[in-house]
């Protein structure tokens, strides 16, 4: 009689729990190796054989021990989310932008069976991203954004292949960046307001970070192709909640009413731009035209519903965790440029 039927026999008598991969092997009558690979889902076993290892492994209480697991495969199973706040030092994890990306980001790994380690970085140094990815705890690293830290990630990127970066593409950059083509979202954002009517532009945003000050050359290209008559004036804005408000008043003070159309490097810059306009009793889009970029679910909340650039966040996130899977593989995955789209809504 085989040990499951001995099991089976005792009724309501409680299971004898397994306590390695070996006992569990010799109940199933298979390998230790068969066990392992059943456990961890392969294929290579077939499929009746994998289902009833489970099976005898779930009635028995067996969990394998992760620890063991991790130094034979030199895996540690966890996949580090860094956000660099090199720019904009105040701004706070819970900006809808880097919800939404982690969000889906979190799903995609999770899928994939691996865990998260999300680390909020304030650069002090150029080495803090050599001290993330050299602490032992990840198979491999996604970073939210660029800031200002692109030359401290091209050099990590030419030692630790693992490392994708929501991002810009650069001719010629080392690093695995997933992003949209910026300077198009920003050219297709000030193209739409000039064909409305628009001569006279404000862009506001911090060109610190590579992302934006590529928006604010699309906007300007599109300015230049519209030729004499068109002008575009830029505004430095923080995109920390904390500091928003006060420069955006700040800068609705020095323009005085002179201009037709603000084109505003995030959605949340671009929202906040609406609640100060519709304070001064500025009429969007009668007055004063104004347009976003990300295209956020909140982007149809606001009154009027914001005209703005859509960025594919969940294809993004999805590009990403495969880019990476794939580095972790050994595979050299090239940059992902991805295009952007104008999403007309009542603001322009």
């Amino acid at each position: 009689m085989s040990g499951v039927e001995a099991d089976m026999e005792g009724g309501d008598q409680p299971k004898r729990r397994i306590r390695n991969i070996a006992e569990l092997a010799k109940m199933a009558g298979v390998s230790a190796g068969t066990v392992s690979r059943a456990l961890a889902g392969k294929t290579l076993v077939n499929t009746e054989t994998r289902e009833r290892i489970q099976a005898i492994a779930r009635e028995h209480g067996f969990r394998p021990n992760q620890m063991a697991r991790r130094l034979r495969t030199q895996r540690t199973g966890v996949i580090g989310v860094v956000i660099p706040l090199g720019h904009e030092r105040r701004q706070h994890i819970s900006d809808p932008f880097f919800m939404s990306l982690f969000g889906y980001l979190a799903d995609e790994l999770t899928e994939s069976g691996h865990d998260l380690m999300l680390s909020r970085v304030i650069p002090g140094d150029d080495e803090w991203l050599d001290r993330i990815v050299d602490s032992g705890m990840l198979d491999g690293a996604l970073m939210i954004g660029q800031s200002d830290q692109f030359d401290v990630i091209e050099q990590v990127a030419e030692r630790f292949r693992p490392l994708v970066v929501w991002g810009s593409h650069r001719p010629g950059q080392t690093h695995c960046a997933v992003g949209t083509d910026n300077i198009e979202g920003g050219r297709l954002a000030a193209a739409r307001v000039i064909t409305q009517g628009a001569k006279r532009l404000a862009f506001f945003g911090d060109a610190g970070a590579i992302e934006i000050a590529q928006r604010l050359d699309g906007a300007r290209a599109a300015v230049a192709a519209a030729g004499p008559g068109h002008s575009l004036v830029s505004f430095s804005t923080h995109l920390s909640s904390d500091d928003m408000g006060v420069q955006i008043s700040a800068h609705l003070d020095e323009l005085g009413g002179r201009i037709d159309a603000i084109v505003a490097a995030s959605d949340m810059i671009a929202m906040m731009t609406l609640r100060l306009l519709h304070d001064r009793g500025v009429a969007v889009p009668g007055q004063v035209m104004v347009t976003g970029f990300d295209d956020l679910p909140l982007a149809t909340q606001t009154v009027p519903q914001l005209t703005t650039i859509r960025q594919d966040i969940a294809s993004g996130a999805k590009a990403m965790v495969d880019s990476l899977m794939r580095r972790i593989a050994g595979e050299d995955v090239p940059s992902t440029v991805m295009p952007p789209e104008l999403v007309i809504r009542e603001s322009a």
